[in-house]
Parts: C-alpha cells; sequence; structure tokens
C-alpha cells in the first residue's frame, strides 16, 4: 500500500490512514519534546551541572576546614610556643635606653678578649618593617685565639648581637692579624612606626 501524501485531507485528520496517522503523531511528538527540552530540560540539565560543581567546591572547602578544626589544638599549642619564642627573643633585644651599654659591653668584650681597638665606629641606625638595625664597624688587631674568644663573648651576651662581613689579614705588626667586622644589633620598633 502506497502512502499518497497529496490527497490527505487537513481538515479531516481522522480518516487519514494508519501510517499517516502514526507519521503524523510521531512529529507532533518529536516537536513537543524538542519545545520541552529547549524551555525547561536544558536550564534544568546546567543548573544540575552548576550544582555538581558548587558541590565539589564545598566538599574541598570543606576538607580543608575540617582538617584544620582536627588539628586545631595542635595549631594553638604551636601559636603559644611561637608567642613566647618571640617574647623571648624581644626582650633580647635592646632598647633605646641600653643601646650605649650594649656597645660598652662589646668594646669590653673586645678588650678582655686581648684585642687592640683601631676603630670602633657605630653607624646610623638603619630602620627596617618593624626593627630597626643598629651596626658598628669593628677593626681590631689581636690573634686567632683572641679573635675566637671575642666572638664567643659576644655570642654570650645578654643581647643579641650578629657579626657580619668578617674578614681576617695579616696585620703590619710582627704575627699578629686584623680583623674587621659588623656588628649589628636590633631594636624592636613597637609603637614608634617606620621612620
Amino acid at each position: 500500500m502506497k502512502l499518497d501524501l497529496n490527497n490527505l485531507d487537513f481538515n479531516n485528520i481522522g480518516s487519514w490512514p494508519l501510517p499517516a496517522k502514526a507519521i503524523a503523531i510521531a512529529m507532533i511528538c518529536a516537536v513537543v519534546i524538542g519545545l520541552v527540552y529547549w524551555f525547561d530540560t536544558q536550564h534544568q540539565i546546567q543548573t544540575l551541572q552548576d550544582a555538581r560543581n558548587k558541590e565539589q567546591t564545598l566538599k574541598t572547602v570543606f576538607e580543608g576546614k575540617q582538617s584544620k578544626a582536627a588539628n586545631l589544638e595542635a595549631y594553638k599549642a604551636q601559636l603559644d610556643e611561637m608567642r613566647q619564642s618571640f617574647g623571648a627573643m624581644l626582650r633580647q633585644l635592646p632598647n633605646k635606653s641600653e643601646v650605649a651599654d650594649l656597645l660598652v659591653d662589646i668594646s669590653q668584650t673586645g678588650l678582655a678578649s686581648g684585642l687592640e681597638f683601631e676603630l670602633f665606629k657605630p653607624e646610623p641606625e638603619i630602620t627596617k618593617d618593624f626593627y630597626a638595625e643598629l651596626p658598628v664597624t669593628i677593626r681590631v688587631n689581636g690573634t686567632y685565639h683572641e679573635f675566637g674568644a671575642f666572638i664567643s663573648g659576644v655570642a654570650a651576651l645578654p643581647r643579641i648581637v650578629t657579626l657580619h662581613n668578617i674578614s681576617i689579614k695579616p696585620s703590619n705588626k710582627r704575627g699578629g692579624l686584623v680583623m674587621e667586622v659588623t656588628a649589628k644589633t636590633y631594636r624592636y620598633l613597637e609603637g614608634e612606626g617606620t621612620e
């Protein structure tokens, strides 16, 4: 049986042959499904995908926070230890009134070690972020053992003093040596701000 589309009456669809009705119903269903997908379902699929992406992000955030929460006590203990350490270090830094005494202590340590000072020159203070650096240029004559005693003595001072740019050369004096060094101490600038 051959289907002749030219003889179909669109005003009387009920009289169409069964294959023509089936094709018409299939086309109408396809159009309805396409419209439903276009106007409703595709937006729901995109919303679902966005929700899945957000879920993954939230899971990652949750796992990070959960890990931090599980280690909270250890973090608090570590923070307390750091605060105590920082406080101990701050107590080793001289304040403005103690700088002169510290300079005397450094020079006395050198003299007690048997060194002969050629130069002991405090340089201008260098302001950093939250502290000030106080350099002192030193040139002394002595022996290796005396230099070692001096460096050990400076390290034993109750305030923080670091030694930089150490240079040891033979001296014009027979059997002697010359050591040039920059000694630095530091001062905390709390409440002063950076100048």
